[in-house]
């Protein structure tokens, strides 16, 4: 008798995104029917506008679907209320730019902001900001930041959010892509741990191929907004890399017995082996 599959944490059911396009996708389906439990590591690729911020929305309750429903911790969307659902999901936004020029600490802070009573609030500001490799930006202005600077801070703005509690979900788009290569690693380490202490789920928008086989549990891989596939984050995922994006691709054994996927030269076309 197999054992009974843990409990969803979010569940999409018959959820269609609407990007306006009727390209139909051999092998797709229009249709996204998935669940994500907790502690699950889940990364969205897809070539430039596949639709993966749009699902990335509706995942977050941002966006409500035109067919199918999302259900967050068994509630839709209407089901929760903005400052309840602050305090189990947080998101960051490709473009998380702020109007004025706010206090590098104010902004993390307004991770809290929904809680009315919050008296540890400055510590976990300063917890949150040391685990995303910000806390030398506390006595900044937003306005004199570096987007790499920047994206730090939104980070650590995420964490002071779930801080102090269990089973969320965290949702990020694109969370690397204006770090340089060193900050990459230690960033989705730092966002590993986090979650992992917490048991939080993360989906996150990725471009980076190598960044989601090592960092995830779970690809999903979608193309002119339909679920292309749904796989395990291993080496069996590579064939499905090049039917997707429409490359040959290598992989490159690392010193740490893993590997790396590379695109093949025209004038090399070599098959994917170890």
């Amino acid at each position: 008798m197999s054992a009974n599959p843990s409990p969803a944490l979010l569940q999409l059911n018959d959820v269609c995104l609407n990007l306006g396009s009727v390209c139909e996708v051999p092998q797709a389906s229009k249709f996204f029917n998935l669940r994500v439990t907790a502690s699950e590591r889940l990364a969205i690729l897809g070539p430039s506008g596949a639709g993966k911020t749009t699902l990335l929305r509706l995942m977050s309750l941002d966006l409500g679907p035109a067919t199918g429903e999302v259900l967050f911790k068994g509630r839709a969307g209407q089901g929760w209320s903005v400052a309840d659902l602050s305090h189990h999901r947080a998101v960051m936004p490709q473009n998380c730019q702020v109007a004025f020029g706010l206090d590098v600490k104010l902004v993390i802070a307004l991770g809290r902001v929904a809680r009315v009573c919050d008296p540890f609030v400055a510590d976990i500001v300063l917890q949150a900001a040391r685990l995303a490799r910000a806390d030398h930006l506390l006595s900044r202005r937003c306005d004199t930041l570096s987007g790499g600077e920047y994206a730090r801070v939104h980070l650590a703005r995420v964490f002071a959010q779930l801080w102090d509690i269990r089973e969320g979900l965290i949702l990020v788009d694109e969370p690397l892509a204006a770090l340089d290569l060193g900050l990459q690693d230690t960033i989705l380490q730092a966002l590993d741990i986090f979650a992992a202490e917490r048991q939080h789920a993360i989906v996150a928008v990725l471009h980076d191929v190598n960044h989601a086989l090592r960092g995830f549990d779970r690809l999903l891989l979608i193309k002119e907004g339909q679920l292309f596939a749904d796989v395990s984050s291993n080496r069996q995922a590579v064939p499905v890399f090049e039917s997707l994006y429409g490359l040959s691709l290598e992989c490159l054994r690392t010193v740490d017995n893993s590997f790396l996927v590379s695109p093949v030269s025209k004038r090399r076309q070599t098959t994917c082996t170890l």
